[in-house]
């Protein structure tokens, strides 16, 4: 835009050159001629010659200036071209993109959808055999469950995951049928809550001591649930004191005589 202002300047300024030449030709041609009006007419003549040259010359000059600049601006503008057709290339890619990302997270949707209801009735199960089953820590492993059953009822994870989540906590249930060792966990015991030292032996036997040294052995109770019941003689507690000795000494395997919680 400034060279064409330029430009059209310089045709205005040009202009008034030509006209101010013509009215100086017209004048002397209306005075009587003298040889001091003549020399002075050529004079001017020449300066305006000079000046109309000159004119000209950056006429021309502004011309190849606003030349160049609309070839640069032609080439912008293919430069731009080009740009726009690799920047709509690469909005279709996107596109398509995104819609095959929505038909994948559709598929795992309706997957997930029918997975969840699976898997929910399977931890339910799954909690029901805790609470009815080996006393160890029942509430630590039901927490653990009611955890998995809210992230995934609330949707704050990802079925295939609940599902890998589930499968860890029933490997953790396989381990603890396999491994003996002393834990520390709270029993109910003559109508208390007790916190205990617990030797368990698989899944199959519990036995537990206190800190006001008393012992005894979780047993089945008649309505199939698990009570905690002290030693009735000297011998059994001090079978359990052998036991847990042992344990704490690593010795896990090896002849122990044990109080029989299954006798009734």
């Amino acid at each position: 835009m400034h060279g064409i202002f330029n430009e059209g300047c310089m045709r205005i300024r040009l202009s008034k050159q030509i006209m101010a030449l013509s009215g100086s030709l017209l004048l002397a041609a209306a005075l009587p001629a003298t040889a001091s009006s003549i020399e002075n007419l050529a004079k001017s003549l020449a300066k305006i010659r000079g000046e109309v040259e000159t004119l000209q010359s950056q006429l021309d000059i502004e011309k190849e200036k606003h030349g160049s600049k609309m070839a640069a601006l032609n080439l912008q503008l293919v430069d731009l071209s080009v740009e726009e057709r690799r920047q709509k290339l690469s909005i279709e890619k996107l596109q398509h993109s995104i819609e095959k990302s929505g038909v994948t997270a559709k598929q795992a949707e309706q997957s997930g959808a029918h997975l969840k209801p699976v898997l929910l009735t399977a931890l339910a199960e799954y909690k029901r055999h805790i609470q009815n089953g080996f006393p160890f820590k029942v509430d630590d492993r039901v927490k653990a469950i009611n955890d998995l059953e809210h992230n995934l009822a609330h949707q704050q994870i990802d079925p295939s995951k609940a599902v890998n989540q589930a499968w860890s906590l029933i490997e953790d249930e396989v381990r603890l049928s396999k491994e003996n060792g002393i834990y520390q966990q709270t029993i109910p015991l003559n109508g208390e809550k007790v916190l205990a030292d617990i030797a368990k032996l698989g899944t199959v036997f519990m036995f537990f001591q206190t800190k006001d040294n008393q012992s005894g052995m979780a047993r089945r109770s008649a309505d199939g649930g698990w009570v905690f019941e002290t030693a009735r003689d000297s011998p059994d507690r001090e079978r359990i004191r052998t036991l847990f000795d042992s344990l704490k000494k690593q010795i896990r395997q090896g002849y122990f005589e044990l109080p029989n919680p299954l006798r009734k």
